[in-house]
Protein backbone atom coordinates (compact mmCIF):
# COMPACT_ATOMS: atom_id res chain seq x y z
CA UNK A 1 0.00 0.00 0.00
CA UNK A 2 2.84 2.45 0.84
CA UNK A 3 4.67 1.32 -2.21
CA UNK A 4 1.77 1.80 -4.23
CA UNK A 5 1.13 5.17 -2.87
CA UNK A 6 4.55 6.83 -3.17
CA UNK A 7 4.42 5.38 -6.71
CA UNK A 8 1.05 7.58 -6.80
CA UNK A 9 2.52 10.42 -5.85
CA UNK A 10 5.39 10.59 -8.05
CA UNK A 11 3.57 9.97 -10.93
CA UNK A 12 1.53 13.19 -9.63
CA UNK A 13 4.52 14.93 -9.14
CA UNK A 14 5.93 14.85 -12.60
CA UNK A 15 3.96 17.40 -13.72
CA UNK A 16 4.06 19.94 -11.05
CA UNK A 17 7.83 19.98 -10.72
CA UNK A 18 7.49 19.98 -14.94
CA UNK A 19 5.26 23.43 -14.07
CA UNK A 20 7.32 24.49 -11.21
CA UNK A 21 10.38 24.39 -13.67
CA UNK A 22 8.59 26.25 -16.39
CA UNK A 23 7.21 29.32 -13.62
CA UNK A 24 11.05 29.48 -12.96
CA UNK A 25 12.87 29.36 -16.48
CA UNK A 26 9.88 31.37 -17.57
CA UNK A 27 10.82 34.26 -14.70
CA UNK A 28 14.66 34.05 -15.26
CA UNK A 29 13.66 34.10 -18.79
CA UNK A 30 12.17 37.64 -18.34
CA UNK A 31 14.36 39.00 -16.08
CA UNK A 32 17.20 37.82 -19.29
CA UNK A 33 15.09 39.50 -21.75
CA UNK A 34 14.90 42.84 -20.00
CA UNK A 35 18.20 42.68 -19.38
CA UNK A 36 19.03 41.84 -23.19
CA UNK A 37 17.04 44.46 -24.32
CA UNK A 38 18.63 47.55 -22.19
CA UNK A 39 20.54 49.84 -24.48
CA UNK A 40 24.25 49.07 -25.29
CA UNK A 41 26.91 52.00 -23.92
CA UNK A 42 28.92 50.99 -27.01
CA UNK A 43 28.63 52.71 -30.22
CA UNK A 44 26.38 51.24 -32.94
CA UNK A 45 25.15 51.46 -36.25
CA UNK A 46 27.41 53.92 -38.57
CA UNK A 47 28.97 55.18 -35.47
CA UNK A 48 30.62 51.59 -34.60
CA UNK A 49 32.69 52.18 -37.49
CA UNK A 50 34.42 55.35 -36.49
CA UNK A 51 36.10 52.97 -34.04
CA UNK A 52 35.98 49.54 -36.20
CA UNK A 53 36.45 50.39 -39.85
CA UNK A 54 34.77 48.51 -42.27
CA UNK A 55 36.86 46.22 -44.15
CA UNK A 56 38.19 47.15 -47.78
CA UNK A 57 36.53 45.42 -50.67
CA UNK A 58 40.25 45.59 -52.07
CA UNK A 59 41.41 41.54 -51.26
CA UNK A 60 45.11 42.45 -51.75
CA UNK A 61 47.56 42.49 -49.16
CA UNK A 62 48.62 46.28 -50.00
CA UNK A 63 47.84 47.87 -46.28
CA UNK A 64 49.16 44.71 -44.53
CA UNK A 65 51.71 45.56 -42.15
CA UNK A 66 54.77 43.58 -42.17
CA UNK A 67 55.22 41.21 -39.18
CA UNK A 68 58.22 38.76 -38.12
CA UNK A 69 58.14 35.39 -39.74
CA UNK A 70 56.17 36.76 -42.56
CA UNK A 71 57.47 35.80 -46.21
CA UNK A 72 57.69 38.15 -48.91
CA UNK A 73 59.51 38.62 -52.46
CA UNK A 74 61.01 41.24 -53.66
CA UNK A 75 61.55 42.48 -57.14
CA UNK A 76 63.51 45.08 -58.72
CA UNK A 77 62.77 45.46 -62.28
CA UNK A 78 65.59 43.96 -64.63
CA UNK A 79 67.26 43.06 -61.96
CA UNK A 80 67.35 39.73 -60.57
CA UNK A 81 70.10 39.41 -58.78
CA UNK A 82 68.93 42.05 -56.79
CA UNK A 83 65.82 40.12 -56.21
CA UNK A 84 64.65 38.35 -53.76
CA UNK A 85 61.72 35.41 -53.37
CA UNK A 86 59.92 34.03 -50.76
CA UNK A 87 62.47 35.08 -47.69
CA UNK A 88 61.08 35.56 -44.19
CA UNK A 89 60.95 38.31 -41.74
CA UNK A 90 63.82 37.46 -39.46
CA UNK A 91 62.86 37.92 -35.71
CA UNK A 92 64.80 41.48 -35.71
CA UNK A 93 61.87 42.52 -38.35
CA UNK A 94 64.39 42.69 -41.05
CA UNK A 95 64.96 41.43 -44.86
CA UNK A 96 68.07 40.55 -46.23
CA UNK A 97 68.59 42.54 -49.56
CA UNK A 98 71.71 42.18 -51.92
CA UNK A 99 73.93 44.79 -52.29
CA UNK A 100 71.97 46.78 -49.35
CA UNK A 101 72.19 44.01 -46.55
CA UNK A 102 69.40 44.05 -43.80
CA UNK A 103 66.38 46.35 -44.67
CA UNK A 104 63.50 47.19 -41.75
CA UNK A 105 60.11 45.60 -43.15
CA UNK A 106 58.22 45.43 -40.23
CA UNK A 107 55.47 47.59 -39.29
CA UNK A 108 55.91 48.80 -43.07
CA UNK A 109 53.23 47.84 -46.14
CA UNK A 110 54.66 46.41 -48.94
CA UNK A 111 54.42 50.33 -50.78
CA UNK A 112 56.34 51.65 -48.10
CA UNK A 113 58.99 48.76 -48.06
CA UNK A 114 59.45 49.05 -51.75
CA UNK A 115 60.09 52.86 -51.80
CA UNK A 116 62.50 52.87 -48.80
CA UNK A 117 63.95 49.71 -51.36
CA UNK A 118 64.12 51.64 -54.20
CA UNK A 119 65.23 55.00 -52.36
CA UNK A 120 68.29 53.00 -51.05
CA UNK A 121 69.44 51.29 -54.85
CA UNK A 122 68.74 55.29 -55.90
CA UNK A 123 72.92 55.30 -55.09
CA UNK A 124 73.70 52.04 -57.19
CA UNK A 125 70.70 52.14 -60.09
CA UNK A 126 69.01 54.89 -62.50
CA UNK A 127 65.79 54.96 -61.64
CA UNK A 128 65.06 51.21 -59.96
CA UNK A 129 61.77 49.91 -59.77
CA UNK A 130 60.92 47.74 -56.78
CA UNK A 131 57.54 45.44 -56.22
CA UNK A 132 57.26 43.77 -52.92
CA UNK A 133 54.74 40.96 -52.30
CA UNK A 134 53.44 39.05 -49.29
CA UNK A 135 54.30 35.31 -50.06
CA UNK A 136 52.85 33.97 -46.79
CA UNK A 137 51.18 35.87 -43.85
CA UNK A 138 52.30 35.26 -40.30
CA UNK A 139 49.28 33.93 -38.70
CA UNK A 140 47.19 36.47 -36.14
CA UNK A 141 44.78 35.08 -33.50
CA UNK A 142 41.38 36.48 -32.34
CA UNK A 143 38.93 35.29 -29.62
CA UNK A 144 35.61 34.58 -30.55
CA UNK A 145 33.28 34.44 -27.61
CA UNK A 146 29.73 34.73 -26.57
CA UNK A 147 26.60 32.64 -28.15
CA UNK A 148 28.57 30.80 -30.62
CA UNK A 149 28.68 27.53 -31.56
CA UNK A 150 32.52 26.89 -30.39
CA UNK A 151 33.66 29.74 -28.67
CA UNK A 152 37.71 29.80 -28.61
CA UNK A 153 40.82 31.16 -29.76
CA UNK A 154 41.37 31.29 -33.64
CA UNK A 155 44.09 31.98 -35.90
CA UNK A 156 43.91 33.35 -39.47
CA UNK A 157 46.43 34.65 -42.07
CA UNK A 158 46.27 37.97 -44.06
CA UNK A 159 42.41 39.30 -43.47
CA UNK A 160 39.74 38.47 -42.29
CA UNK A 161 36.06 39.95 -41.15
CA UNK A 162 33.39 39.75 -38.75
CA UNK A 163 31.34 37.56 -40.49
CA UNK A 164 35.12 35.75 -41.02
CA UNK A 165 35.50 35.29 -37.09
CA UNK A 166 32.52 34.04 -36.47
CA UNK A 167 32.64 31.36 -39.46
CA UNK A 168 35.61 30.36 -37.54
CA UNK A 169 33.76 29.27 -34.62
CA UNK A 170 31.09 27.91 -36.48
CA UNK A 171 28.54 30.65 -36.25
CA UNK A 172 26.27 32.01 -33.97
CA UNK A 173 24.12 30.02 -31.79
CA UNK A 174 20.00 29.80 -32.45
CA UNK A 175 19.68 31.96 -28.82
CA UNK A 176 22.30 34.97 -30.31
CA UNK A 177 21.35 38.60 -30.15
CA UNK A 178 22.70 39.33 -34.01
CA UNK A 179 22.29 42.73 -33.44
CA UNK A 180 24.39 42.79 -30.13
CA UNK A 181 27.92 41.38 -31.65
CA UNK A 182 30.84 43.98 -30.12
CA UNK A 183 34.26 43.69 -31.23
CA UNK A 184 36.83 45.20 -28.78
CA UNK A 185 40.55 46.72 -29.85
CA UNK A 186 43.51 47.56 -27.90
CA UNK A 187 44.88 50.17 -30.62
CA UNK A 188 47.58 52.94 -28.86
CA UNK A 189 47.44 52.29 -25.31
CA UNK A 190 43.26 52.23 -26.00
CA UNK A 191 40.39 49.85 -25.48
CA UNK A 192 38.07 50.66 -28.57
CA UNK A 193 34.79 49.10 -28.63
CA UNK A 194 31.42 48.95 -30.88
CA UNK A 195 28.31 46.86 -31.50
CA UNK A 196 27.01 45.80 -34.82
CA UNK A 197 24.22 44.16 -36.27
CA UNK A 198 25.16 40.89 -38.39
CA UNK A 199 21.74 40.73 -39.45
CA UNK A 200 22.24 43.72 -41.58
CA UNK A 201 25.90 43.00 -42.55
CA UNK A 202 24.23 39.85 -44.01
CA UNK A 203 21.69 41.40 -45.60
CA UNK A 204 24.16 44.79 -47.68
CA UNK A 205 22.99 47.00 -45.61
CA UNK A 206 26.15 47.69 -43.73
CA UNK A 207 29.79 46.95 -44.22
CA UNK A 208 31.52 44.02 -43.03
CA UNK A 209 34.44 45.64 -40.40
CA UNK A 210 37.68 44.30 -40.48
CA UNK A 211 39.13 42.09 -37.34
CA UNK A 212 43.02 42.30 -36.68
CA UNK A 213 45.22 40.36 -34.94
CA UNK A 214 44.32 40.37 -30.87
CA UNK A 215 40.92 41.93 -31.20
CA UNK A 216 38.04 39.78 -29.28
CA UNK A 217 34.56 39.62 -30.54
CA UNK A 218 31.17 38.67 -27.93
CA UNK A 219 28.04 37.87 -29.29
CA UNK A 220 25.65 38.62 -27.61
CA UNK A 221 22.90 36.23 -25.49
CA UNK A 222 19.01 36.80 -26.09
CA UNK A 223 17.17 36.25 -23.14
CA UNK A 224 13.60 35.29 -24.29
CA UNK A 225 14.98 32.65 -26.78
CA UNK A 226 17.49 31.30 -24.54
CA UNK A 227 14.13 30.87 -21.93
CA UNK A 228 12.10 29.31 -24.77
CA UNK A 229 15.09 26.79 -25.42
CA UNK A 230 14.96 26.12 -21.48
CA UNK A 231 11.46 25.63 -21.44
CA UNK A 232 11.42 22.71 -23.97
CA UNK A 233 13.76 20.75 -22.18
CA UNK A 234 12.42 21.43 -19.07
CA UNK A 235 8.73 19.88 -20.12
CA UNK A 236 8.11 16.08 -19.40
CA UNK A 237 8.58 14.10 -22.88
CA UNK A 238 4.82 13.37 -22.84
CA UNK A 239 3.76 16.96 -23.06
CA UNK A 240 5.28 17.45 -26.33
CA UNK A 241 2.59 16.15 -28.69
CA UNK A 242 2.37 18.81 -30.97
CA UNK A 243 4.45 21.69 -32.91
CA UNK A 244 4.88 25.11 -31.57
Amino acid sequence: MNVRATSLWSQAATPVRALSRLVMVLGLGALLAACATKPSNLPGGQDAYTAIPAAPTDVVLRDYRLQPADVVSVVVYREPELSISQVEVDSQGRVPMPLLGPVAAVGSTTDELAELIRQRLLQYLNEPRVTVYVASAVSQRVVVDGSVMQPGIYEFRGRTTLLGALALARGPTNVAQLNEVAIFRRQGGKLLAAKFDIRAIRRGEMPDPEILGNDTVVVGYSGLRGAWRDFLQALPAFAIFRPF
